[in-house]
């Protein structure tokens, strides 16, 4: 079966075949990681204090890491709809080991003063964020700092924000407490890992999607390389450039890293990344778009990709872009929430509370919330290659970790440590009628779709 899509510069046919292995080679290498390629973001190079290292990530690139080799993140200041929560710049930490009992009130719609659930087994922020502590004599080194915590005790900071690991990271280079990914919506005051800066130009930065880290210009517009070009050398001239513009460099830049100048003419030079000539696509009329890579033979350009999903998931066409779905074409939702107590903990993992769920997918309801939201089951046998994808067992009366040998478990499938979902009222292949389901667009308490991509129409979620 296949079907045509309309995709600003032509038609493009993709087979819609059972497992992502079957996807269109060209179509699914513009999303994945080749196995044989696991390329990695190069970064900057500075001084860090001892026992602290860099790790690289599968998902929001290199991060700093402890001793331990655990990814260390931040809480920077996030203005809500009635205040800010997080930490500020060098001041006290706000994350400490009180336990919160109430909401704060500065997510409408809901006043302060309401009592928060599972208070019997609500931990304090400390309990799910350790503090980084420094060690008695411990000294600043670049933008490494010390703060003092309300305790007395010393904690280590990064560019003046106070660092801490988290309880759901099990080994280095696991990134399940927090993400870089962009908050929209009215989305809570997430975590966010830390890590160097990447090694790129001054007009050039790295942008986290959902599919890898994206290079972009300074002003935030992709850039794009061409398959007609030869390494180091750009083709495009002529009539190519009334539609792609290439990224030049001043003559002042000096190669770095990964990145070359390609001479185009005399004194005139063009950024390369690994070899592959930029551009920016003069028709883009939005941020970090994918429509240029539309085009026969151009690629927006990535430092790194996200590992491929499972074989049994796969890509489909939906009214706003691409989406992942399930080995039947079904949409993928990821269920997204943070608390509106004081210290913003999380509740979209099966160690959090999960009352802020059961009231979205089913009024409380388990059993209404597992037919209007199925989980995503893995098959016999399935297991993952990836780090960010992986099986685990849920008892789908509580929403919590299923014992060992409970009846009634389901083995799911899980992005990030995390339940995948499918939606009731999505009748046919590639819709997503319960994106942006529950509060704020779904970004505090409810679902979103697994956008690949979404840019063919404002996402208005």
């Amino acid at each position: 079966m296949s079907l045509q899509r309309t995709m600003g510069s032509g038609i493009a046919t993709v087979a819609l075949l059972a497992g992502l292995g079957a996807f269109a080679p060209t179509q699914a290498q513009e999303y994945w990681q080749a196995a044989n390629d696991p390329t990695t973001e190069d970064y900057v190079r500075a001084p860090l204090p001892k026992g602290f290292s860099v790790q690289a990530t599968e998902l929001e690139g290199p991060v700093f890491a402890d001793s331990r080799g655990m990814t260390l993140y931040s809480w920077p200041l996030h203005r809500l709809r009635n205040g800010d929560l997080g930490d500020r710049k060098g001041e006290t930490p706000s994350c400490t080991d009180k336990v919160q009992t109430t909401n704060s009130g500065l997510m409408s719609p809901y006043p302060g003063g309401y009592e928060l659930p599972e208070l019997d087994t609500r931990p304090s922020c400390v309990e799910l964020w350790p503090p980084v502590l420094a060690e008695e004599g411990a000294e600043p080194v670049g933008k490494w700092t010390i703060v003092e915590r309300d305790d007395g005790s010393k904690q280590w900071a990064y560019d003046e924000f106070p660092l801490y690991t988290s309880v759901l990271d099990s080994k280095p280079g696991d990134v399940m407490g927090g993400t870089n990914f962009e908050a929209r919506g009215d989305g809570p005051a997430v975590r966010e890992p830390v890590g160097p800066p990447p090694n790129v130009p001054p007009s050039m930065a790295i942008t986290q999607m959902t599919t890898g880290r994206m290079v972009v210009n300074h002003e935030g517009y992709a850039i794009y390389s061409w398959d007609g070009d030869e390494p180091n050398k750009s083709n495009c001239v002529g009539s190519c450039l009334d539609t792609w513009k290439p990224v030049l460099a001043p003559e002042t830049a000096n190669p770095q890293g990964e990145w070359t100048i390609t001479e185009r003419s005399p004194g005139i030079g063009q950024w390369t990344f690994r070899g592959r000539p930029l551009y920016t696509h003069v028709l883009d009329t939005r941020y970090r778009a994918f429509t240029g890579s539309d085009v026969p033979g151009w690629h927006n350009v990535f430092t790194q990709r996200m590992p491929a999903p499972p074989q049994e998931f796969t890509i489909q066409d939906a009214r706003l872009g691409h989406v992942l779905a399930d080995s039947n074409g079904r949409t993928i939702y990821v269920y997204n929430c943070g608390d509106d107590a004081p210290d913003q903990l999380a509740c979209d993992n099966p160690d959090s509370p999960q009352a802020y769920r059961l009231a979205i997918c089913g009024g409380g309801d388990p059993d209404v919330c597992v037919k209007t939201w199925p989980y995503v089951l893995a098959s016999e046998g399935a297991s993952s290659d990836s780090r960010s994808w992986s099986v685990i067992t849920i008892d789908p009366k509580t929403g919590h970790f299923a014992e060992p040998g409970q009846a009634g478990a389901l083995r799911v499938w899980a992005f990030r440590g995390r339940p995948v979902y499918t939606f009731a009222g999505d009748e046919r292949v590639g819709e997503t009628e319960g994106d942006a389901w529950g509060e704020f667009y779904g970004y505090r308490n409810g679902f979103k779709a697994f956008w690949l991509r979404d840019d063919f129409l404002s996402n208005a979620g």
